[in-house]
């Protein structure tokens, strides 16, 4: 099926083949397709970039992100989502060097897998390279944190430049509140 969204053409799966498209991949690959997901996902992501931009004329009444009230970003990205399918999203400043982005009814995820650890792999593709098209090119990483396919209540993926979120990593895996990391003057 496909549905033109603003003048792009994006093609739609349903929830079901995407998860079986996760499980075939994780499954035959193991570890390598977790890496093929979220590289897929980073390819998906200029297309739904792109998508957003026209999409934005028509919801928001502007013709760049950059025009966007910081304020409505929340709002505005979360409609835009939950249009596709996706689901919403809820944004949250972490600080001055990262977002937080999360979502109880996330696509991706799905809550009877019972994961050991975050797994929406092609969502932190997607995200990455979505975020770094909204940023001007400047490159963002994601990292999920929470996830609904590991029992947690709702998806959350934090967003930052990549040496904050090795910043982020290496406090989490040192037991310590990764919150640090997001204040500002914190090693980014």
């Amino acid at each position: 099926m496909t549905t033109t969204a603003a003048g792009i053409r994006v093609i739609t799966i349903g929830r079901k083949a995407l998860l079986a498209t996760r499980e075939a991949l994780l499954h035959d690959l193991g570890e390598r397709g977790m890496e093929r997901l979220q590289q897929i996902g980073c390819t998906a992501g200029e297309e739904m970039y792109d998508a957003f931009e026209r999409w934005l004329n028509e919801f928001a009444g502007v013709s760049s992100p950059d025009d966007l009230d910081a304020a409505t970003l929340d709002e505005v990205l979360s409609e835009f989502f939950t249009s596709l399918g996706w689901g919403s999203v809820t944004i949250e400043r972490l600080g001055s060097n990262g977002l937080s982005l999360t979502s109880t009814d996330w696509a991706e995820a799905d809550p009877n897998e019972r994961s050991d650890f975050p797994s929406c792999y092609f969502s932190s593709g997607l995200f990455a390279d979505f975020l770094t098209r909204m940023a001007g090119g400047n490159a963002i990483s994601i990292m999920e944190v929470e996830c609904r396919s590991k029992g947690d209540v709702s998806c959350r993926f934090f967003a930052g430049a990549p040496s904050t979120l090795d910043a982020v990593y290496d406090a989490l895996a040192e037991g310590r509140d990764y919150r640090e990391v997001f204040v500002e003057g914190s090693p980014a």
